[in-house]
């Protein structure tokens, strides 16, 4: 409807002023060197073609030219009066000192062609604003030069190139790759990223979600650029590795001058078509090279620079009390896929995994921050004792070699606490004493006298004393061979007596469950499921530990879920009995997750 009364308006014109066409350019007179400034012609009419700008001598044209169109329409005491315009306007950048002029620029309206006016510019030198204003431009004039509908976007129009901080390194030392866009047209849109890369451990570096164009110039041509993507990578083996060529999705804005922008928009539509463009970003090769051999037996795995710290709280304590020694690892390299160092505490405590905290983020630099193991150990018996420093051993890619660093040692007085060991089969080192051995007790009973004189030998005692010692002896070989068979077979009684075995510990702590004795409870549950699985895969106490029993359960058929709720179990058991919290409810917890953990553990395992 509003479409109709505007072309009624237009039929209705008693008076048309029709003024001359003309084309007026606009410029600032006075430019800095390096500056950024607009040129804009004006026609003073819609019927416009074939717009063009001579060659400019002593700037570059950045970006351009846009189009913009104005109408307008007037009534003054009953006459009706109408102007229409466009404006071409380019962003140019003033190349060097000296006094130049804009060439006049030419247009054809209904046929005819028309010429602009000169402009005369004077560019200065710079004092540093040039640049800041270059700056500014480039945040602000996100959109580029608008094509026409249907011109071909070439591979010097749009672009992305990828660059490494660096072209040969060392196994596990980051390397940072950057995708850069170069553009000369409107990109509205881009879509891709890296896939997943083979001997790699790939992390991407968080950048900004609104990205800005900042204005670079690059083989004689000034671009709208910016960093698309950027990624940390880690190289897992040596030789040659290959960085593969990546496609990006991306939507360039192009305008259609063949629709009449009223037309449009009393329509609804629009002058502007979306085109797809895919961009490939090359491939790019590393020479990654070994780290240096023999490797030292006590290496971490980190490859980087690296510090450590580590502190003991508390420093006395009670038998039974819980310890926390925190180790801080900190630096910057491939942290994520280092070793936790090793811990070695004296004998007498016992010790559990270390919890991680990772701190660490990352960077154009890479990856830096800490990463914090903190170790947990109970004392069982009271004295002084030494906690030994805690090395790292790393490889330092700035001198090329390996180095350790290690913490301070700590010296630990441990008191005696309430109640016994309460931590189950523990042997005190002293040696047993046998006191008053010199004083027997008198001989009660009736006594067997012998006459002097009398032989011993021929009497049935005397054959006696033969015959015995020979039944003892076939006894005892009878009895020993039946037990070597029957320890040449001993995984299979542990496998038959493992279910049982748990049962009765189990029961023993169901017992402390109800007289609500935390510590002994916990326990008594660690030794059911280390006993069982024990037991059930015939492992000494020296191979008990969560890694080697996951392997071996797997190995033996047990699925997966199953396994890693015993650890969950077993890591709940062991932080429970210092954690806050209700400690009757956590017990029921535990109880019901262990008896249920060995119940799948039962009718899972292969036999």
């Amino acid at each position: 409807m509003k479409k109709y009364i505007a072309l009624l308006w237009l039929c209705c014109l008693t008076v048309g002023i029709r003024a001359a066409v003309q084309i007026k350019a606009a410029a600032p007179d006075v430019v800095e060197e390096g500056e950024q400034f607009r040129l804009s012609f004006t026609v003073n009419t819609q019927d416009v073609s074939n717009f063009h700008l001579p060659t400019l001598k002593g700037f570059s044209v950045d970006m351009g030219p846009s189009r913009s169109s104005q109408s307008s329409f007037q009534m003054i005491n009953g006459k009706t009066s109408q102007s229409s315009s466009v404006t071409y306007t380019y962003i140019l950048s003033a190349l060097k000192t000296g006094t130049y002029t804009i060439p006049a620029a030419t247009a054809t309206v209904n046929g005819k062609q028309y010429r602009s006016n000169t402009v005369n510019i004077e560019v200065v030198p710079g004092s540093g604003g040039g640049a800041q204003s270059r700056q500014q431009g480039g945040g602000q004039h996100e959109r580029m030069q608008m094509q026409d509908a249907g011109a071909k976007i070439t591979g010097k129009d749009l672009f992305i190139t990828v660059t490494a901080d660096k072209q040969r390194l060392y196994e596990q030392e980051a390397v940072v790759l950057t995708y850069k866009v170069y553009s000369l047209v409107n990109l509205s849109q881009l879509a891709g990223g890296m896939p997943d890369l083979e001997g790699f451990h790939t992390q991407e570096i968080e950048l900004p979600q609104q990205k800005s164009l900042k204005m670079e110039e690059h083989n004689g041509r000034r671009y709208g650029t910016v960093v698309w993507r950027q990624y940390v990578l880690f190289p897992q083996r040596s030789g040659k590795m290959t960085i593969p060529s990546i496609k990006f999705e991306g939507i360039v804005v192009q305008q259609n001058r063949n629709i009449d922008p009223i037309d449009a928009f009393f329509n609804g539509g629009s002058t502007m078509v979306e085109v797809k463009k895919t961009i490939v970003a090359p491939s790019l090769t590393l020479q990654v090279d070994p780290l240096p051999s023999p490797r030292p037996a006590n290496f971490s795995g980190a490859v980087g620079k690296f510090n450590i710290s580590a502190s003991l709280t508390p420093s006395e304590v009670k038998t039974n009390d819980a310890l926390t020694l925190r180790v801080t690892v900190s630096g910057s390299g491939n942290m994520k896929l280092m070793k936790a160092p090793v811990v070695n505490f004296p004998k007498d405590f016992e010790t559990y995994d270390a919890k991680i905290t990772d701190q660490t983020k990352v960077g154009r630099g890479g990856v830096s921050g800490n990463k914090i193991f903190d170790y947990l150990a109970v004392p069982r018996h009271p004295g002084e004792y030494t906690v030994p420093p805690v090395e790292f051993c790393y490889f330092d890619t700035d001198a090329k070699a390996y180095k350790t660093v290690k913490t301070e040692g700590f010296d630990l007085n441990v008191a005696k606490g309430k109640g016994g060991s309460g931590g189950g089969n523990y042997t005190n080192k002293e040696d047993v004493e046998l006191l008053a051995s010199d004083i027997r007790y008198i001989h009660q009973g009736e006594v067997r006298l012998q006459q002097k004189g009398e032989s011993y030998f021929g009497t049935a005692a005397y054959w006696w004393s033969y015959v015995i010692p020979l039944l003892a002896f076939i006894v005892l070989v009878v009895v020993f061979r039946k037990q070597a068979m029957e320890n040449a077979n001993v995984a299979k009684m542990r496998n038959k007596k493992a279910n049982k075995a748990a049962a009765k510990r189990l029961k023993q702590a169901a017992a402390l469950l109800k007289a609500d004795k935390p510590a002994e409870f916990y326990d008594e549950v660690l030794k059911a499921l280390w006993g069982y699985v024990g037991d059930k895969l015939n492992l000494p106490a020296t191979e008990l530990n969560k890694e080697n029993v996951s392997e071996k359960l797997q190995a033996k058929g047990t699925d997966v879920s199953v396994v890693q709720q015993l650890v969950e179990t077993m890591n709940d058991c062991e932080f429970a009995r210092y954690a806050p919290g209700d400690p009757s409810q956590t017990m029921d917890k535990i109880y019901a997750a262990a008896t249920e953990v060995i119940d799948k553990m039962e009718s899972s395992i292969k036999r």
